[in-house]
């Protein structure tokens, strides 16, 4: 009996063996529909291009009748002369306040008198309590402005069909297509910025380093509290 069962364990082994030889690794990337960021452009898996720029807020409310009128008509101006979609993203995160605190601390430690020195620690008490109890969120507003080549649009029902069960398919751009693809993409981010000014509102188109970083809290969410990224020229990248 006692051999019998060192034999079937033996058996167990290799067969946990052969199964973890067989099982295949899929890295999470092949599931994204980011083929690539760079030129403070996102370059799709389908072959498309994302630019994302970010807007800024107004209180409406605090806006008299007159000037809430002109918003409004304003932005349906803007609307009617879409000739293409946009994405309009409005993003929340718990506020961040570490950066604030440190300095708090930084402050602190200089300070010579101690009733004041244990004022800035009740102070930082407070400020922590507050964000955490009141469960305090930081909105950052994006539009993302797409562009797809004619050539895109041209794939047969069966070709697109196709493309939905091998998401790990990458359709490569060259330069030259890029730089075409690229210069139409931006005309249309001119195209939004301009009739997004127009209603009081700034805005500007993150660069690489910002898209990088965008993607990365939105993947990452728990990881990137505590580990930010490096910078884009500091990264290690795979051909």
């Amino acid at each position: 009996m006692a051999k019998k069962a060192k034999s079937q364990k033996k058996i167990n082994e290799m067969q946990s063996k052969t199964l973890a030889k067989n099982k295949i690794t899929q890295s999470t990337q092949l599931f994204l529909d980011i083929a690539e960021i760079k030129n403070d452009t996102v370059i799709m898996k389908d072959g498309t291009l994302r630019a994302v720029m970010m807007v800024s807020s107004l209180n409406f409310a605090l806006k008299s009748e007159d000037e809430q009128e002109a918003v409004v008509s304003t932005y349906v101006r803007f609307l009617n002369f879409l000739d293409f979609p946009i994405q309009i993203v409005i993003q929340s995160r718990k506020l961040d306040i570490s950066n604030y605190v440190a300095k708090l601390k930084t402050q602190e430690s200089e300070i010579g008198n101690e009733l004041l020195r244990r004022q800035m620690v009740n102070y930082q008490a407070y400020i922590q309590e507050l964000v955490d109890l009141g469960d305090i969120m930081n909105k950052s507003f994006f539009v993302v402005v797409p562009y797809t080549p004619f050539e895109d649009k041209s794939r047969g029902f069966w070709s697109r069909l196709g493309s939905l069960f091998t998401p790990g398919q990458v359709i490569k751009l060259n330069q030259k297509k890029f730089d075409k693809y690229s210069y139409s993409l931006n005309q249309r981010v001119e195209h939004v910025k301009t009739h997004i000014g127009e209603m009081g509102l700034e805005v500007g188109r993150l660069d690489t380093q910002s898209l990088i970083e965008l993607y990365y809290n939105v993947y990452n969410p728990e990881v990137s509290v505590k580990q930010k990224i490096q910078q884009v020229d500091k990264l290690r990248l795979e051909e």
